[in-house]
């Protein structure tokens, strides 16, 4: 049987401390300190999720909001339309950003690009480019690098002009709530005074943050290896030669496949097997397998030999 994504036992451990007053320290103010180093950023607020990062970024930006096509979040669009911003499609290689179409769009002075550091978890944005092309554009940058922190590349977390992250689960920094927002632009910060309010956490959450930081360059890397290994054994797996976090593949019975690794596939809690098309992966029919969402202890060879055969052989 494979095991859903928890909280580490010591990060469990830590929070029962702290919600029980057997603390002093500042975890708010650790943890703050810990994402400055990790995104090179000099203003972080914690919140009290992803969302509600989401939703600071986009109050700050004062034109359009441009969106990808699939790969991103759902969120992005909802929190969008709920602030009664202008959205901008932006057409993307099944969740890859090619600033190539930027090029084809019209964008008006103050807008922003929002994006996830992976396409659809599948794929690595290069991010690098991205940045570049913007900033000569007068485009604010904001990454949802909730997938992305603690690259050891430096490629993701750390280049765009905002990062934001949730600490929910199965994230990277896994924790089951949470998240933080971090710039070098401390005017976000001052336009976005009452979201700010809305979206407080507590010190039990930011004790959980502090000590999944600690874990956080290391966990992302065995995630990062164990994808690679899939998708190395399954050919037709979308991005096949891009770092990722889950497996797409294409196919047109997709459905009734997911159903059958859901049987073979069993999991203590949650699943890791989910169906396209999806917004939030890509927009086409395909099998997903969720590697992010599994228990470090299930990234080992023999898990992973036993998913690559129950995918294979109903290709």
């Amino acid at each position: 049987m494979f095991k859903f994504k928890t909280p580490s036992n010591e990060t469990l451990k830590i929070m029962s401390e702290v919600a029980k007053g057997n603390s002093e320290k500042d975890y708010e103010e650790s943890c703050i300190s810990k994402i400055k180093d990790l995104t090179a950023k000099e203003h972080v607020k914690i919140t009290s999720s992803g969302n509600n990062s989401i939703f600071i970024a986009l109050s700050a930006v004062e034109g359009d909001i441009i969106i990808p096509d699939q790969g991103g979040w759902h969120g992005f669009k909802q929190i969008a339309r709920f602030l009664n911003k202008n959205m901008i499609t932006l057409k993307t290689d099944l969740g890859l950003i090619n600033v190539d179409y930027l090029d084809d769009l019209e964008i008006p002075e103050s807008s922003a690009l929002i994006f996830t550091s992976f396409a659809g978890y599948s794929a690595e944005q290069d991010v690098k480019s991205i940045c570049k092309y913007c900033k000569d554009n007068n485009i604010l940058t904001i990454e949802d690098a909730s997938a992305g922190i603690g690259d050891k590349q430096n490629n993701l977390g750390k280049n765009s002009d905002i990062i934001l992250a949730s600490t929910g689960s199965p994230k990277i920094i896994n924790v089951g709530s949470g998240g933080f927002i971090s710039t070098d632009d401390e005017e976000v910060f001052k336009k976005t005074t009452l979201p700010q309010k809305l979206s407080k956490t507590s010190q039990i959450v930011c004790s959980g943050i502090d000590n999944e930081l600690n874990q956080v360059k290391n966990n992302l890397e065995v995630s990062l290896n164990a994808t690679n290994y899939v998708k190395k054994h399954i050919p037709s797996a979308l991005h096949a030669s891009k770092r990722g976090l889950n497996v797409i593949i294409p196919n047109e019975n997709a459905k009734s496949i997911c159903w059958d690794l859901k049987n073979s596939l069993i999991t203590d809690e949650s699943g890791f097997i989910t169906t396209c098309p999806n917004y939030n992966r890509v927009k086409q029919k395909a099998i997903c397998v969720e590697i992010k969402n599994l228990d470090y202890a299930c990234l080992e060879k023999e898990h992973l030999d036993k998913i690559i055969d129950e995918v294979t052989c109903r290709l």
